[in-house]
């Protein structure tokens, strides 16, 4: 396309493959936009395009972004308020003519599968090394590692028995970022031999951003990737977490470290084990074995911890084996 959109606060440059989002860094600009500076996004990487009416005179340009593309997005999940989502171009009004024209033009570029997830990030991830500081310490990234040094006046007694942390990236499961403008927030690391928990007390499995985009209470993603078993300790408590708090561990600062982490997470991550052929002669399973097993994937699907499609999918190829 080679054009220009210029709005509040970003401006959209359109290329042949992608778009090149660059972010103003005014006073006004959202800090998390001016710690992003630009980022491309491949049209690969959209899913569809909408324009809606703004507040106060203005509208609005969205790409959204596939499931799955993004290790920002995946890493933020949900937890951005709307003002901050770096897809979001606001424009005035009285150009909704011109915005309605380029929505057009990139729903022409979509992607054929734009509907599906998809099966890697196509977005690049913040660049490491970074760092920022935590209630009960300080976090840092320099692409291989991620380092916890506990700060004396925040850090729990958990914490300094446990000494400082270096995790390599080779042997985490996933991050949990929940955003520090919540009550608890904190990034957690999950450790292969360690685990998401329950936001109730701490965490939760569902957000659970490993290998394939959530976890299993079985120790195994919906991909066949082994992840991380359940535990129960609070975050406080966690050594391979740290806290968010009143001016620490900002948005604009942990979710691109998050993000970063996450990216380097995915890229370490095994290939899914090949599915072994299925035996010409295998007699048919126990129903009543199938019939537990279905109602154990229900308990998972209840609980949050795997999608409506990996239940339907899993449901049908369970009663298929009867």
């Amino acid at each position: 396309m080679g054009d220009v959109l210029a709005g509040i606060h970003a401006t959209w440059e359109f290329d042949t493959d992608s778009v090149l989002i660059r972010f103003e860094r005014g006073i006004r600009t959202p800090k998390l936009f001016q710690s992003l500076r630009e980022r491309r996004i491949p049209y690969a990487a959209l899913s569809s395009v909408t324009l809606t009416p703004g507040k106060r005179g203005t509208v609005v340009l969205r790409a959204v972004p596939r499931a799955g593309a993004d290790p920002l997005v995946e890493a933020a999940s949900g937890q951005l308020k709307e003002g901050c989502d770096p897809y979001r171009l606001v424009l005035p009004a009285e150009r909704e003519v011109l915005a309605e024209y380029y929505a057009d033009e990139l729903r022409a570029l979509l992607d054929p599968a734009s509907d599906e997830p998809a099966d890697r990030f196509l977005v690049a991830a913040p660049e490491a090394p970074m760092n920022f500081k935590a209630y009960d310490g300080r976090a840092g990234f320099d692409g291989e590692r991620v380092s916890f040094r506990w700060s004396w006046t925040g850090a729990s007694s958990a914490k300094w028995k446990a000494g400082d942390q270096t995790f390599k990236v080779s042997e985490l499961a996933g991050i949990v970022w929940r955003s520090p403008e919540a009550l608890d927030g904190y990034l957690r690391l999950l450790p292969r031999a360690a685990a998401p928990v329950d936001h109730r007390t701490g965490g939760s499995l569902g957000d659970l951003h490993g290998p394939g985009g959530s976890g299993s209470a079985d120790g195994a993603s919906a991909d066949g990737v082994p992840v991380a078993a359940p535990v129960t300790r609070a975050a406080d408590q966690d050594p391979a977490a740290v806290l968010f708090g009143l001016g620490y561990g900002p948005v604009h600062e942990s979710l691109p470290f998050a993000a970063a982490v996450l990216e380097s997470v995915r890229r370490t991550q095994p290939a899914p084990a090949a599915s072994a052929p299925a035996l010409v002669n295998a007699g048919r399973r126990d129903p009543a074995d199938i019939a537990e097993r279905i109602h154990h994937l229900g308990e998972l699907h209840q609980a949050g911890l795997v999608t409506d499609a990996e239940y339907t999918a899993k449901k049908a190829q369970l009663l298929a084996e009867l």
